[in-house]
């Protein structure tokens, strides 16, 4: 992959000076259904150079603000090993003051992302954005699968879990004896807005993980496990706007985006929606900047 995130010119991708730093992570070695989330970040990227970068709702160029990508991580390791070497390269980022963005890649990358990022702020929470609660406790062998995410995560944090509709028995009957309250349903969320309630949900610090599958198969197809009744591209950036606007956001993911070469739009969307969250951070931070 020699392309930077929105082929950028080196004023605006120099690791130096960028305020954000695109890590991508072509890992997969989990993934129960549909293959191919290893491409994502490749084609992420690919499709980040047809995008215009004027941002009309910030009325900015978010590139500006520097956006370095660094070389994909990859990984052929078990999902133990690959976490380690993903919390690795995130300390460094964070080490470095950037503000830390990954491509994945399956869900599980996720882990290691969140383990670097609780070492630098203990008071971090977790907003997942996704269709899956993950929340089992050991999947086809192991603790790390994708489907173990958030079960891995909230055993060190409060997380809100947004957008769920597929869980098994075990996961129901956990939400319902520990996480009630801070599990959105996207059937619940129909008929009215749970913004404000998600963020009342989310402490000061949170770090956000969006797995593409979090949308309505209608927007995003290309994912490994679709499902129907997903969220619109309007719900889920007003959820990313809010938090950005009334919480301090610490990390950035999307993930499990599983490229169709007959259907390049959810690889366009999905570099959208970085691109997007990037423009609605740097706009937090400039107006935080001049306070």
């Amino acid at each position: 992959m020699d392309k930077s995130f929105g082929c950028l010119h080196s004023d605006f991708s120099d690791y130096k000076n960028a305020r954000f730093v695109i890590l991508p992570v072509p890992y997969e070695k989990t993934t129960t259904y549909i293959e191919g989330t290893a491409k994502g970040p490749e084609a992420i990227i690919e499709a980040s150079c047809n995008m215009e970068l004027y941002d009309e709702e910030t009325d900015s160029n978010p590139a500006e603000a520097g956006i370095a990508t660094l070389d994909p991580l990859v990984i052929e390791d078990a999902p133990e090993v690959m976490v380690e070497r993903v919390k690795a390269a995130c300390t460094r980022i964070l080490k470095d003051k950037k503000f830390p963005i990954i491509l994945g890649g399956e869900h599980s990358v996720s882990v290691g992302f969140f383990l670097a990022l609780k070492e630098f702020y203990k008071d971090l929470t977790v907003l997942q954005l996704d269709a899956h609660a993950d929340l089992r406790g050991e999947y086809e062998g192991s603790r790390f699968n994708h489907a173990c995410v958030m079960g891995r995560i909230r055993e060190h944090a409060d997380a809100v879990q947004v957008g769920i509709r597929s869980l098994s028995d075990e996961e129901a009957d956990l939400i319902k004896e520990k996480y009630k309250g801070t599990v959105f349903f996207a059937h619940r969320m129909r008929d009215r807005d749970c913004t404000e309630d998600i963020i009342k949900k989310l402490g000061g610090r949170v770090y956000i993980t969006c797995d593409m599958d979090v949308f309505d198969p209608s927007l995003i197809p290309s994912v490994g496990t679709p499902e129907p009744g997903g969220l619109g591209w309007y719900e889920v950036l007003d959820i990313i706007r809010n938090v950005i606007e009334k919480r301090e956001v610490v990390g950035f993911d999307a993930v499990e985006l599983c490229p169709n070469s007959l259907n390049k739009g959810p690889d366009f969307i999905t570099a959208k929606l970085v691109y997007k969250t990037v423009g609605l951070l740097n706009s937090k931070f400039l107006l935080d900047k001049n306070k």
